[in-house]
């Protein structure tokens, strides 16, 4: 199964290169393996991919709307940065839908194992972004 393919030759002066750097490399441990073909990478281990989507995409994408958050709350006060949570709800329920359907329909990982890793860490980074947006929140009040 394969996580995520790109192009390594965006220039012409790599196609020559890249193929050769990375024929095989594995990490200690076996944590990753990482191979091309036809000038594709691809990441073989099932385990990468569970702490990829698993743990670091749910991750990602709360700090980034994190980020949008605290910038629509310091710029917009309040009010907006209330609403853009509020819309940010539908947001982030794509994204969970999204790699819901990624890692277990496209990518045929154990559901049993995925989905709580997803959960988790997604309701996690939640709580963490509650506490940040309504510390910022609060020194908005007091400006």
């Amino acid at each position: 199964m394969v996580l995520g393919a790109f192009s390594v030759t965006q220039h012409s002066s790599l196609n020559m290169i890249l193929p050769f750097l990375f024929k095989n490399v594995v990490l200690p441990y076996n944590v990753v393996n990482i191979c091309t073909v036809n000038e594709h990478i691809f990441i073989k281990n099932s385990k990468m991919k569970y702490f990829l989507l698993g743990v670091l995409a749910p991750i990602m994408l709360n700090l980034i709307h994190l980020g949008v958050g605290l910038f629509v709350t310091k710029n917009q006060g309040n009010t907006y940065g209330v609403g853009f949570s509020a819309i940010g709800f539908i947001s982030k329920t794509a994204g969970m839908v999204f790699l819901t359907w990624l890692g277990v329909s496209y990518l045929e990982l154990d559901f049993k194992i995925y989905i709580p890793l997803l959960t988790f860490f997604w309701f996690i980074s939640h709580i963490f972004e509650a506490f940040i947006l309504n510390n910022a929140m609060k020194k908005n009040i007091y400006k």
